[in-house]
C-alpha cells in the first residue's frame, strides 16, 4: 500500500538555502572552525597611565625573546615578533589547532609627553611590558598656593594699612 506525503514546497526552499549557505561558508568563511586556525596572531594590549610613564602589556605566550622587536621612528613604536608552530619529530593527527601562529606587528603613535630617549621593556612568563617614561614637562607639577605672606616688590597687598595711616582720614 502506497504512503501519500503531502507536498510542502517550503521544505525543499529550506532544504536549498541550507545547501546554499554551506557552500557560501566553505568558499568565503572557509567554515568557522578553521577560521580560529588560519586568523592572523594578534596579542592582546593592556595601556595604563600614571603621572610618571605609559605602561604597555602584550600578551605574547610561545614567544621567544629573540623573537620580539621593538623599533620607535618618529613618534610611532612598533612591536612585532613570531610566535613559531612547534613541529615534533613524530607525527600527530590534530583534531582541533586554535592558538595562532605566525608573525605579528603592532603599532602605537606615541603622544609628545613620551620621553622616546627612556623606554625599558621586559619580558616575563609570556608578557611583554614597555615602559614608556613622561617628559619632565609633561609631569604633573604642585603649585603652592601662599596665603598671608608679604606684599611683592614693595606693594603693599590691598586692606592693610600702614602704622602711619591710622587714625588719618582721607
Amino acid at each position: 500500500m502506497p504512503v501519500l506525503t503531502r507536498w510542502d514546497p517550503f521544505r525543499e526552499l529550506n532544504a536549498l538555502q541550507q545547501r546554499m549557505n554551506r557552500l557560501f561558508e566553505e568558499q568565503y568563511d572557509g567554515g568557522r572552525e578553521e577560521t580560529l586556525t588560519t586568523g592572523a596572531f594578534v596579542p592582546p594590549v593592556d595601556i595604563y597611565e600614571d603621572e610618571h610613564s605609559i605602561q604597555l602589556k602584550l600578551e605574547v605566550p610561545g614567544v621567544d625573546e629573540k623573537d620580539l622587536d621593538i623599533k620607535v621612528e618618529n613618534n610611532t613604536m612598533i612591536v612585532s615578533g613570531e610566535r613559531k608552530f612547534e613541529k615534533e619529530e613524530k607525527e600527530e593527527n590534530f583534531h582541533r589547532v586554535e592558538r595562532r601562529y605566525g608573525s605579528f606587528s603592532r603599532s602605537f603613535t606615541l603622544p609628545n609627553t613620551v620621553s622616546t630617549d627612556d623606554i625599558q621593556a621586559s619580558y616575563e612568563n609570556g608578557v611583554l611590558k614597555i615602559r614608556l617614561a613622561k617628559r619632565a614637562e609633561a609631569k604633573p607639577k604642585q603649585i603652592k598656593v601662599n596665603i598671608g605672606q608679604k606684599s611683592i616688590e614693595g606693594k603693599k597687598p590691598e586692606g592693610t594699612t600702614t602704622p602711619a595711616s591710622k587714625g588719618q582720614v582721607a
